[in-house]
């Protein structure tokens, strides 16, 4: 495997390509607190969690339980199943991501392109339920007493988050170790614990802040259906063993309205586009940045970028069909950029 940070000018593998994603300055306040988004997008696949997908492969193999001509399964809302695809593909491992209709259209698409075999939970409806529990459960059965066949368990595997470690490595070294806070989305809990197990053994006092979409349960109730895709912890799932509580110093919630007006706004004024999730860690930064002490740095880690919700979250009709368009969260968020100024 290739380090991120010391990537050779030709590579073989698309995996390869992986880490070293750059930071990107949203926005500064009067005292120069600044809020710096780290951009995994820039990964292939779009999106960071194709980091962990190469690591639950690497570390299968390593320890016998995947080898030549193997099959891989795994429940999957869409990044997870676009990161596995393109390791399956490279390495010769028959994939099979069980989906539902959740799942943002173009992920399923390209998993197709890659070989990927879909089996959906819900295949009978074109529903926008989440499934996540049956969907775990159906992969577990699938995976169980067949020769050489693995089931990734993303939500389980300690090497989802050890996949996540570079992203710590990767924000030290780019910022000499000066970083006072850092954001991200809690799903699995890897993206977040992982960097942020990483990034505190150069930075021990880092203030590490989870966010999860109202509705979801890894911060406590109540309990509802929300539309930010491949994150928190849905009614009927249960909470990750990767979600360390330990580690995270304060967990948040961020509204669906408030997400995608995030995301939008962003695009707008400065051409970024960001997934939804994002969108609900880039909220909760921008009303934290005034907040923090002079000179301070936040980074908000950006899992995906916006290309593959196109037909949702920058959608006018599927949001207003949801009513989750609301002009007067956008025109706020449009307020706070304009407070905070830009670089």
């Amino acid at each position: 495997m290739t380090d991120a940070l010391h990537r050779p000018p030709v590579v073989s593998r698309i995996s390869d390509l992986i880490g070293h994603t750059p930071l990107f300055e949203l926005a500064r306040a009067d005292n120069g607190a600044r809020l710096l988004l780290k951009l995994e997008m820039f990964n292939p696949t779009g999106s960071a969690k194709i980091r962990m997908a190469r690591q639950m492969v690497l570390d299968a193999e390593e320890r016998g339980e995947l080898r030549e001509g193997g099959h891989i399964v795994e429940s999957t809302s869409g990044n997870t199943g676009l990161g596995l695809a393109v390791v399956a593909a490279e390495r010769g491992y028959r994939f099979t991501a069980v989906v539902d209709h959740h799942a943002a259209a173009d992920k399923l698409r390209a998993m197709l392109a890659m070989g990927t075999e879909l089996v959906y939970v819900d295949a009978d409806t074109e529903g926008e339920e989440l499934h996540t529990a049956a969907r775990e459960e159906l992969a577990e059965e699938m995976a169980s007493g067949r020769e050489n066949t693995f089931f990734t368990e993303q939500h389980n595997n300690p090497s989802n988050a050890v996949g996540y470690h570079a992203v710590g490595r990767e924000i030290a070294q780019a910022l000499d170790n000066r970083v006072d806070v850092l954001v991200g989305a809690v799903g699995t809990g890897g993206g977040l614990c992982g960097t942020a197990r990483e990034l505190r053994k150069s930075v021990p006092d880092v203030a590490v802040v989870g966010v999860e979409p109202k509705g979801s349960i890894a911060f406590g109730p109540p309990a509802h259906d929300y539309y930010q895709s491949g994150t928190g912890t849905p009614e009927g799932a249960t909470i990750g063993l990767l979600v360390d509580y330990d580690l995270i110093d304060e967990g948040v919630k961020v509204g669906d309205i408030e997400a995608f007006a995030t995301a939008r706004v962003v695009a707008r004024r400065t051409g970024l586009l960001l997934g939804g999730s994002a969108g609900g860690v880039v909220h909760e930064a921008l009303n934290r940045l005034r907040t923090l002490a002079p000179e301070a740095v936040m980074v908000a880690f950006i899992n995906d970028g916006g290309e593959k919700y196109l037909d949702t979250v920058f959608n006018d009709d599927w949001m207003n069909a949801r009513a989750l368009l609301d002009d007067a969260v956008e025109a706020g968020v449009d307020d706070m950029l304009t407070e905070l100024r830009r670089p």
